[in-house]
């Protein structure tokens, strides 16, 4: 395994993290202890999880899978060998009024954020989350991969980023999280909290948590030289697309138990015409190479220069083993000149 400094923290993160959303849901308790332990075994020490988890999202669920996470670390008494970031959600027009006071007034200010980091507290059976991430913004911005802006000007109802800071650093204070994150972020957003936070000598964001896969590189248009030169890594989401980059769904196939295959109608943003065109090329391409087509494209991920980490995830052992794997692959000059063919004849197709 190999590790990486998360931010300007002295905390050392695995290149392959660990997502667990699938725990709860896809994956019993007892798989999602297999899959930590396995883990852990091949010196993975970042795991990624959130309060909205498990996914898909749903009131029956709602906190499974830091649960079963914290049912883990009692258990196996080993919460020191691992370094957990959770999420905290934020206001959204889906329908999520099981979360602490509904979708609407899922806010950042400091009732909301006590009440979720209580919360997950409680879940994880910890005392402290090392990396404790805002999910989405509040503000009405591209998020989830999608690219292009487009200005409200009534969108005025969010918390202001210095009163986000300022209650995020109480809680670092406390000791109930030592570093904060980014996730769904903008360059402006990102450079906006950076910067605010070195003007009101307040917490610094570590890192940012974005969508990042070899057909949704729109990380790479402003986002990558805002990390790269900011240190505020890059946690990458979704390098499979949502699994479709292993090649399991061409030709419409349908995998018994599959994430398209349970929930055909979410997660359409990794699902496009054009996408599917490109994810048989990057499918092709990997076999060519004799690397499994997982791997492949994680590879890829993992050693991006503004990559701190890749959160891999999967519902099998197998798929978890062909994800770590990746961390072995070094990818060639040829090969990355094929692949910056295939993403130049159609960038981002998965949009």
């Amino acid at each position: 395994m190999e590790y990486r400094k998360l931010g300007t923290t002295n905390i050392d993160v695995s290149v392959i993290c660990l997502g667990t959303m699938t725990f709860g849901e896809q994956n019993s308790q007892e798989e999602g202890f297999e899959q930590m332990d396995y883990a852990l075994e091949r010196g993975v020490n970042f795991f990624d999880t959130a309060e909205l988890y498990a996914v898909m999202p749903r009131k029956e669920t709602y906190g499974k899978t830091e649960e079963i996470i914290g049912n883990w670390f009692r258990e196996r008494k080993n919460r020191d060998k691992i370094i957990i970031a959770s999420k905290i959600a934020s206001k959204t027009e889906n329908d999520l009024n099981w979360i602490r006071d509904g979708s609407n007034k899922l806010r950042f200010d400091k009732k909301n954020i006590n009440q979720a980091i209580d919360s997950s507290l409680q879940r994880l059976k910890t005392d402290y989350i090392d990396l404790y991430q805002l999910h989405w913004p509040e503000r009405n911005v591209p998020k989830f991969g999608n690219l292009d802006f487009q200005y409200d000007p009534y969108d005025n109802e969010w918390t202001q980023i210095e009163e986000v800071l300022d209650n995020l650093n109480n809680l670092i204070k406390l000791g109930k999280i030592r570093y904060v994150g980014l996730s769904n972020e903008t360059p402006w957003g990102v450079m906006k909290f950076l910067q605010i936070s070195k003007e009101k000598n307040l917490p610094r964001m570590a890192s940012i948590q974005n969508v990042y896969s070899l057909v949704n590189r729109v990380f790479d248009i402003a986002n990558s030289e805002v990390s790269i030169r900011e240190d505020c890594g890059l946690l990458a989401y979704s390098p499979l697309a949502g699994g479709r980059l292993t090649g399991k769904y061409i030709n419409n196939k349908k995998p018994k138990d599959a994430r398209y295959t349970l929930w055909p109608r979410r997660f359409s943003r990794h699902h496009t015409k054009r996408g599917e065109v490109a994810i048989e090329k990057y499918v092709a391409l990997a076999k060519k190479y004799n690397i499994s087509p997982a791997t492949f494209a994680n590879a890829f991920v993992n050693n991006r220069p503004f990559v701190t980490s890749n959160i891999i995830g999967a519902t099998t052992m197998q798929q978890l083993k062909e994800n770590i794997d990746s961390i072995d692959i070094k990818l060639n000059r040829e090969i990355l000149g094929e692949i910056e063919e295939i993403h130049l004849s159609d960038p981002n197709p998965c949009v």
